[in-house]
């Protein structure tokens, strides 16, 4: 999430930050997600960093990059009441209940408060783990923590930018996870995987499984979702000597090749994680950062069991829909809702199922209209019409819709535009799309309740492994004659069935 100074400025003084939105796809959105800002106090910053709900009706707790942390009640109101609860920590850009005590990730520590004598401030912060080191570079920032079955919780840390003065520190661009602390508030780090550049977003799955997003730069070729285990690799260079040390649970994947694609890479370093889901970048965003599953069973709308990925660049909320074939985790991406006020990066499930997301492009950069806030999405109750889901067959891809479509367009072959391409792993600044291939739609088979439609694909781009198709659908109609509100999907292949 690095952005030069030139071009922070020309983003601060353009009168208008790139219109490449359809105003009336814009304004469609609105019938179905609405967004309602909350109101912040004169004097509150609210650059938000971490987010999270409760305990309590109407509570939400929110900390800055400025190091405050704030106590909201009546969240939901014209008028919420906001509270310090703590100040004077160093950009903490991840909250956590845990056992009644919050949880926070700080540059270098792990930390906890709690308000013992009840006057609404912490007045108890304790050290939980400070295992990591840092330079002093000032993009060492760390994200989370999340916690899974096992009690872990998992941080993943940034690698620095810009020159070393003061020299290097291990660890940096790794996924840590710190082990339940005992009794004392303690707990041990254990380095679980590598090769991570800007990972703003770290979340453990309904099921357990832990994902991390990452953001294009050198060693990282476009925006990416990535299923974090141990010992996994995920192709950036910086960190990798400190897989030398003992405690390190990945193994020292020697020199990792410069320019080749990710699956060619793979062949030579064997845990080469492959993303789950690649976003095609400035078309799927340009900053990925917090998510959140829809655990609403259906009181957000039909996306019931789906991610929610924040965009902090495009200010916007973006769509997955995973699955796990053969035993790895794969899914297609979607756009969902656009035109935030600002960078959103953190996401949380408030009250009555609605949707917080947080806001900042202090030092990034963003879309909107404003420079920080606190907002949330709350579905309207109106139907979109939507692609649903997007699955991979043994031969294509099965699209799902949220509401019946009409079934002769969907089983016209030319209402499908097809491509497939993949990205480069090495050490400049991103990656194009590399090695776009021919894809055809040999046949098309929509469902009698035309809620889908089987695609067979053919030609030397269908089907390969550790790419991406796109499908760019605007010819597609409802059985009502209406086009999809956005026609476009991007899945990613990892594994056919």
């Amino acid at each position: 999430m690095v952005i030069l100074p030139t071009l922070i400025l020309l983003i601060l003084t353009s009168p208008v930050l790139e219109p490449t939105f359809n105003e009336a796809v814009l304004n469609d959105e609105s019938k179905y997600y609405e967004v309602i800002d909350i109101p912040t106090p004169e004097g509150v910053l609210l650059e938000v960093g971490g987010l999270v709900a409760g305990p309590g009706e109407g509570v939400v707790y929110v900390s800055t990059r400025r190091g405050d942390i704030w106590k909201i009640e009546n969240t939901y109101s014209d008028t919420p009441k906001f509270t310090l609860f703590s100040d004077g920590l160093q950009e903490p850009l991840g909250l956590q209940w845990h056992n009644d005590w919050l949880y926070t990730v700080q540059r270098g520590e792990l930390s906890r408060l709690r308000d013992e004598d009840g006057d609404g401030r912490a007045d108890v912060v304790e050290t939980v783990c400070d295992d990591w080191s840092l330079s002093g570079n000032y993009h060492e920032y760390a994200f989370g923590p999340r916690i899974d079955r096992e009690g872990n919780f998992w941080i993943t840390l940034n690698k620095p930018f810009g020159g070393e003065p003061f020299g290097r520190q291990h660890w940096r661009g790794w996924a840590i996870k710190v082990e339940d602390p005992d009794q004392d508030g303690f707990g041990r780090m254990i380095p679980a995987a590598g090769g991570l550049r800007s990972p703003a977003g770290v979340e453990v799955a309904p099921w357990g499984d832990v994902f991390y997003t990452d953001n294009q730069g050198e060693w990282c070729g476009t925006n990416k979702l990535c299923h974090i285990e141990e010992g996994d690799y995920f192709g950036h260079v910086w960190g990798v000597e400190s897989a030398k040390l003992p405690i390190s649970r990945m193994k020292y994947p020697g020199e990792t090749p410069d320019g080749k694609t990710y699956v060619e890479v793979r062949e030579q370093i064997p845990f080469l994680k492959l993303p789950a889901v690649w976003f095609p970048y400035d078309k799927m965003g340009k900053s990925a950062a917090g998510m959140v599953w829809d655990t609403t069973e259906g009181g957000f709308g039909p996306f019931a069991n789906q991610l929610l990925v924040t965009d902090q660049h495009h200010a916007s909320v973006m769509r997955v829909d995973l699955e796990k074939v053969n035993g790895v985790w794969q899914g297609a991406a979607m756009r969902f809702r656009e035109n935030l006020d600002c960078g959103a990066l953190r996401a949380c499930w408030g009250d009555n199922d609605v949707l917080l997301v947080g806001q900042t492009n202090r030092g990034w950069g963003s879309r909107g209209k404003k420079s920080e806030g606190l907002a949330y999405l709350r579905w309207t109750g109106e139907m979109p019409a939507e692609i649903r889901t997007c699955r991979v067959i043994s031969d294509g891809y099965r699209l799902s819709f949220t509401v019946p479509m009409d079934r002769s367009t969907l089983e016209n072959p030319e209402n499908y535009d097809v491509d497939n391409y993949t990205y480069k792993l090495h050490s400049p600044y991103g990656s194009p799309e590399v090695d776009h291939k021919e894809v055809r739609v040999a046949s098309a088979v929509a469902s009698e309740d035309g809620f889908s439609v089987e695609l067979k694909l053919e030609g030397p781009g269908a089907m390969r492994i550790g790419y991406v198709t796109e499908f760019i659908v605007p010819n597609l109609r409802t059985a009502e004659g209406q086009p999809l509100l956005h026609p476009e999907v991007y899945a990613t292949l990892n594994e056919r069935p």
